[in-house]
């Protein structure tokens, strides 16, 4: 679709649901995102000089990307195309492209305007991207998804990417107020309910606006809603998680760091959280395995012990009744005495291993099933440790030419006390014997 932008009309008409009846016109109508259109900000100043940028709006739902791109778009009185990433393809990027060319021929500027633009795919981001190299068109995007991992490297660092924040209560409260300008007569709240209504909105004003409607639809002339009213009437708001998107990654990357951190509490939370807003159990039971031997390891042998029961019993339940599993495995992983040894000393071994991926072991340790490997020595020399004093026999097990390598150093928490002991006992047995051999 193509509308010039000279300007953003007021819309009116009754019909129109309120949060596009109150859409922000100018910069200055804009609230939460002082940042962005205050004085000194990048939007602000950029309309200031004149110099219109490519530009990607990441942020939540109902926080005004689409508004701040409209009234940004119609600063450069540049004609406006708008896509949808959900409904348009490649073949509308290039009529989008042939339009703003014909429109480049009379000396006039294009907006192409591609609204969740992190659904589209490579090759539409690459048809993009010439266009948006040449001039062809200023590109504003708007993205509820993190653009570094939604957006080509490429188009990315042709653009500035500006993040468009949640709404605060201020802000929602500054939202309230002008309704009740528009409607020139107070909303049927009282203050309890005016604070449930921002708390329903969680930061979305679009999510406020048709909260309002709803209530304004639902109230009897007269009577005034209190915060029970609002919400036990109003339908709850969704929790904001996305499996696959950026809440998926904060929140488990959260109860990754509480466990770490030795947070019962705040692990309790983000399990919580994410069960709450629809995360598979069996995902979070195989990150909770994770945690237990990356974080725990040997500090707590029964921490690997208890996630592996827990994946078990939510496996055999299902949800509600195996969510108290992993609320139990988690708590224990978080009160458990933490240790990285393992994870450091498996990192170091790999590495080691990749290194000398072709070195075979010493011939004293591999098996000599036939006369042939016999006859070269397979075996020869081996130790039978069960054989040795105290069940050791000191030997080397490291290939020839490669020296003994230190990848484990166990912490002085928990059971790894007791691994060091261990560790301290054979290195002095093992020199021991070497001296006699």
């Amino acid at each position: 679709m193509i509308y010039r932008a000279y300007g953003i009309k007021k819309m009116t008409e009754t019909t129109m649901p309120l949060a596009e009846r109150m859409r922000p016109s100018t910069f200055a109508d804009v609230v939460g995102q002082d940042h962005l259109v205050g004085d000194g900000g990048l939007l602000t100043k950029l309309v200031e000089k004149g110099a219109p940028q490519s530009v990607i709006f990441w942020g939540p739902p109902g926080t005004g990307k689409t508004t701040l791109a409209r009234i940004y778009a119609a600063a450069f009185n540049a004609d406006v195309v708008k896509l949808s990433a959900v409904l348009d393809g490649v073949a509308e990027v290039r009529k989008a492209v042939a339009a703003a060319e014909t429109v480049a021929a009379m000396g006039r500027k294009t907006v192409l305007f591609v609204d969740e633009i992190h659904r589209f795919n490579k090759g539409q981001q690459d048809a993009l991207l010439p266009h948006v190299e040449k001039g062809t068109f200023i590109l504003l995007g708007a993205t509820t998804e993190n653009p570094s991992f939604t957006l080509n490297n490429a188009l990315l660092s042709r653009c500035a990417v500006v993040v468009v924040k949640g709404l605060d209560e201020a802000g929602l409260r500054e939202m309230l107020a002008r309704v009740e300008t528009d409607l020139g007569h107070a909303l049927p709240v009282d203050e309890e309910g005016r604070g449930a209504l921002i708390r329903l909105a969680a930061g979305d004003g679009r999510r406020l606006m048709n909260a309002v409607e709803l209530l304004m639809s639902l109230a009897d002339e007269g009577e005034m809603w209190d915060g029970e009213a609002v919400l036990t009437r109003l339908p709850e708001a969704r929790a904001a998680y996305d499996r696959d998107g950026d809440w998926h990654y904060d929140l488990i990357s959260a109860l990754h760091k509480s466990v770490r951190g030795s947070d019962p509490d705040a692990a309790l939370y983000y399990v919580a959280r994410m069960l709450a807003g629809g995360e598979e159990g069996m995902y979070l039971s195989r990150r909770l395995v994770r945690m237990a031997v990356e974080d725990i390891g040997l500090a707590d042998p029964e921490a690997l012990k208890l996630a592996m029961a827990a994946q078990e019993a939510y496996r055999t339940m299902g949800s509600p009744e195996g969510d108290l599993a992993l609320a139990e495995v988690a708590v224990y992983l978080a009160l458990a005495p933490k240790s990285n040894a393992l994870y450091t000393a498996w990192g170091q071994a790999m590495a080691v291993a990749r290194e000398s991926k072709n070195t075979p072991p010493p011939k004293t340790i591999v098996n000599a099933p036939t006369k042939l490997m016999k006859e070269l020595g397979h075996g020869d020399g081996y130790a039978y440790d069960h054989d040795a004093p105290d069940a050791f026999s000191g030997q080397n097990y490291w290939p020839e030419g490669m020296g003994a390598h230190a990848f484990y150093s166990p912490v002085e928490r928990g059971f790894e006390r007791e691994m060091a002991k261990r560790m301290a006992y054979f290195t002095r047995l093992r020199k021991t014997r070497r001296e006699g051999i």
